[in-house]
Formats: C-alpha cells, sequence, structure tokens
C-alpha cells in the first residue's frame, strides 16, 4: 500500500499539470522519511534546473551520481523510483490532498521545533520566535492565483473598479480630501518635519482619531516611553492640557477614562522598544503575540519613528551608508503593512538645509531619497514663526498614490501643542497659498489670484486689504 508521499512523488513525473501545481509549495522538510526525501530532493532540483518534469530514468541516473549514499539507502531509493507508474488519477484531488499533506506536516515540524526551542536546544532562535514559527505554519496554502488575464479576467477587474476600498479617515476635512477618503490598507504612510515641529504630536492625534472610531491601533515608540505617548492621548481624547492633565484628581481622572472607555469598543496598544534595535521581525513578532495572547487585532500600526528602526537585513554596526540603511527600514514596514493587512504610519526628519527652509520638498529627506521612493504616501509638516505664533502649521503633498498630489497641494493646520490637537482653521485662512491649486470652492471669486501675495502663508488679517 502506497502511502500518500508516495503518491505525491509518482505524480509529480507523470502529471506536468499537478506538478506544476504544486512544486512551489511543497518543501523537502515535509518528507520525514529519508529515502522520500532524497527521492523529492532530486525532482524538484530536475525541475528547477531543466524546466521539465524527470523520467524514471532520469532518476535512476542523478541517483547513480550521488555518491554518498550507502548500499542500503541507494537500494531503498532505487526500489521507490521503480515502484512509480502512470495513472489517471483526479488533479483536483490530488491538489487538495497534496495542500492538506503539506498544512500537516508544516505543523507538526513547528510543533516539534517549538519543544526544541523550550527545551533550550536551539542555537539561534528563543521562545519570542515560537508564535512566528507556529503562525506559518497555521498559514500555509497552496496559492492557485499566477497573475491576472487581460481579457479573461475583464469581469473581475471591472467588479475591481467598482467595489468600495476600505480606508481609514481622518477628522481633518483636508486630509480626507487629498487621500480620496483616508488611508488604504497595505500602504506605508510618513511624516516629514523638523525637530519638535509636530510629528509625534500629529501620529498621537491620529491614533486618538482612529480609536474613537473603533478601531484597534498599535503605536510602536522608539523614541518616548509609553506612558509619554499615553499621556499625549489622554491629552487629546479628555480635551484637557498636559499641564491640566498632571493635576487632575484620581477621581476625576477616572471618570474620564470610564466616560472614554464606554464609547469605545477599539483598543489600543502602546509598546516601546529602544532607539535602533528594534526592526520588521519584532513588530511583525509583536503582532502575532498579541493576536495570540489578548486576541487583539491591530486595524492600524504607529511607528514613532522610522529612521531609529534598526532594519531586519542589515545587520547592526555594519559599514553601509545611510540611504541604503533607510531604504532598507522602509521596504521592511512596507512590507509588513502588506504582510498584516494594515496602514502604517510613521514619520522622518528633514535634512540640515530642509530644517532651516521655510518650504522643502522631498529632496530635504534626511538620510535617505529611497524612504519617499518607497512610500505611498508622503506629507510635511512646516512650520514659521508667524504660523507658530497662531498656532499653525503649512501641510505640504510631498508624494501621493491616492489622489492627484497637485490639488490642494498647500493647506493650514491648526495645532494646539497643550492638547495634542489638530484642526482646519476657517477656509478663508486658506486662500492664498503660493501654488497650492486648491479646489474651486477655496478659490476668490474672479480678478483675485492668490500668486500675489509676497508671503506664502497668507491669513485672515491681510485680507484686509483686499476689502473681502
Amino acid at each position: 500500500m502506497k502511502t500518500v508521499e508516495a503518491v505525491i512523488l509518482q505524480n509529480l513525473i507523470y502529471n506536468e499539470e499537478y506538478a506544476r501545481k504544486v512544486v512551489p509549495f511543497i518543501k523537502e522538510e515535509y518528507f520525514h522519511d529519508k529515502t522520500e526525501r532524497l527521492v523529492f530532493d532530486i525532482i524538484k532540483s530536475f525541475v528547477v534546473k531543466y524546466n521539465n518534469l524527470p523520467t524514471k530514468e532520469a532518476l535512476s541516473i542523478e541517483l547513480d551520481k550521488n555518491s554518498t549514499l550507502n548500499e542500503e539507502e541507494y537500494k531503498n531509493s532505487s526500489n521507490l523510483i521503480n515502484s512509480f507508474s502512470s495513472n489517471d488519477a483526479n488533479i483536483d484531488w490530488l491538489t487538495s490532498e497534496t495542500e492538506k499533506f503539506c498544512k500537516d506536516k508544516a505543523v507538526y515540524n513547528a510543533i516539534m521545533e517549538s519543544i526544541h526551542i523550550i527545551d533550550g536546544k536551539s542555537k539561534d532562535k528563543t521562545d519570542t520566535a515560537i508564535p512566528h514559527i507556529l503562525s506559518d505554519a497555521l498559514s500555509v496554502s497552496f496559492d492557485t492565483h499566477i497573475g491576472h488575464d487581460y481579457i479573461e479576467d475583464a469581469d473581475e477587474r471591472y467588479q475591481f473598479y467598482h467595489q468600495k476600498e476600505k480606508r481609514i479617515p481622518f477628522d481633518l476635512e483636508f486630509l480626507n480630501d487629498i487621500t480620496g477618503g483616508g488611508t488604504p490598507s497595505k500602504t506605508l504612510n510618513i511624516i516629514m518635519a523638523g525637530t519638535g515641529v509636530g510629528k509625534s504630536a500629529f501620529l498621537c492625534h491620529h491614533a486618538a482619531n482612529c480609536l474613537t472610531q473603533n478601531l484597534s491601533v498599535l503605536y510602536i515608540t522608539c523614541e518616548m516611553a509609553e506612558e509619554r505617548i499615553a499621556e499625549r492621548i489622554d491629552a487629546n481624547l479628555m480635551d484637557i492640557t498636559l499641564d491640566n492633565l498632571k493635576e487632575l484628581p484620581k477621581q476625576v481622572y477616572d471618570k474620564k477614562m470610564n466616560t472614554i472607555s464606554s464609547k469605545m469598543t477599539g483598543k489600543l496598544i502602546i509598546k516601546e522598544y529602544p532607539t535602533a534595535s528594534a526592526n520588521s521581525n519584532h513588530f511583525r513578532a509583536l503582532i502575532d503575540e498579541l493576536q495570540m495572547k489578548k486576541k487583539f487585532k491591530a486595524d492600524i500600526i504607529f511607528i514613532d519613528y522610522l529612521n531609529i528602526c534598526a532594519s531586519s537585513r542589515i545587520k547592526g554596526g555594519s559599514n553601509i551608508n545611510t540611504y541604503q540603511m533607510v531604504k532598507s527600514i522602509a521596504e521592511e514596514l512596507r512590507g509588513l503593512a502588506v504582510e498584516k493587512d494594515v496602514p502604517i504610519w510613521s514619520a522622518t526628519q528633514v535634512n540640515r538645509s530642509g530644517f532651516s527652509n521655510s518650504d522643502f520638498g522631498l529632496e530635504d529627506t534626511s538620510e535617505s531619497f529611497g524612504l519617499p521612493a518607497t512610500c505611498d504616501f508622503m506629507m510635511a509638516l512646516i512650520s514659521t514663526e508667524e504660523l507658530e505664533e497662531k498656532g499653525q502649521l503649512l501641510v505640504k503633498q510631498l508624494k501621493n498614490r491616492y489622489n492627484d498630489s497637485y490639488t490642494n497641494r498647500k493647506f493650514i493646520l491648526n495645532i494646539n501643542r497643550a492638547k495634542m490637537k489638530f484642526s482646519e482653521p476657517p477656509k478663508l485662512e486658506q486662500i492664498g497659498l503660493v501654488e497650492s491649486n486648491q479646489k474651486e470652492d477655496l478659490k476668490l471669486g474672479s480678478g483675485f489670484d492668490g500668486k500675489q501675495f509676497d508671503d506664502k502663508f497668507a491669513t485672515s488679517e491681510k485680507f484686509n486689504d483686499w476689502n473681502i
């Protein structure tokens, strides 16, 4: 009686349609019998090298070339190859059984590896790797989609055009406008600003906004303590200044927290990592651990901030330039966003020239131009003395894969630093921004041209001379 493994191996040389479907997903370690593992290795090596299925004769010749086998191993392998015969098995049944075989073996191998780690017998893995190992095993499946056929998949494409993409909206009209309703999943979104301008303030504000939408929010900080991030979100949600927050009596604080928790079903988890020590693998392990231990699945992730993360592909202390390092981190975080099906928000600094510039662009990105090349959305927060006096920031679109980045290129937002809140000023204050290309409903009547202003940052007081 043939084993499942023997049936799989037999059909790998006699059934080309089946072999093309399953070979990419079958791993050598799924065959626990040494003889079956050896024969599979010969078959797969032949397919990879010649892009064709081997015959029994070809397998026998390849087996003869292996000088590392003892007499018993050679005999068992030869007998297995000679037992193969052509058959007319149903391909759908074969594929289904092979997928089940791969899933079962993957889970078994994962459990055994986990036990090995727990017993302290692993040289390179610790207990923190176990959730990821088990998660990978449980996710084994055959992906039969190998591309979009332009003609045959026309109906599917039409449905895609008309389906409403899931997006996480802002509580700020301009940001919803420029992103087409919010940020979609599987994206990397970046805030760029100088030191102390408001990068973390914006991330905290948007995290609080997502929490009010009953979303599950994961906030990873590599800069500030967990309690400092929570303090900022407290100030935002409670609508109270940071100074007054510290003076709240415990009874009042508890009452405000009860009010917040009664209105929300979402969760916020804040996790701190030491600066430059955590990479995408740490974040992935955290996400998996939260899902297993707390049944917490993040809808959106904030990472504060990208430049002080580590790379999972580049060893710390290695002699590599900052361009490649930051680009690598950005690629890994975007890959994590795609893998976990969430939008990721992070931030970056401006370089030295951009720090003293009142209107910087992509070229002023700190350390690496590879970051704007990788991310999906990027906007700058710009501050001047005039704007600071009014409690405002200029927002400038730098890159936008969601919408036309030249519409509403620039606009003003109010910032209340004491309460860590952003808001929108009256639309009158948006008018006249140089090269802003704002929508018609924000422009004045005939004869007005915003470019007539000397200053890039027109405010309501400046309209007095225009009798508006």
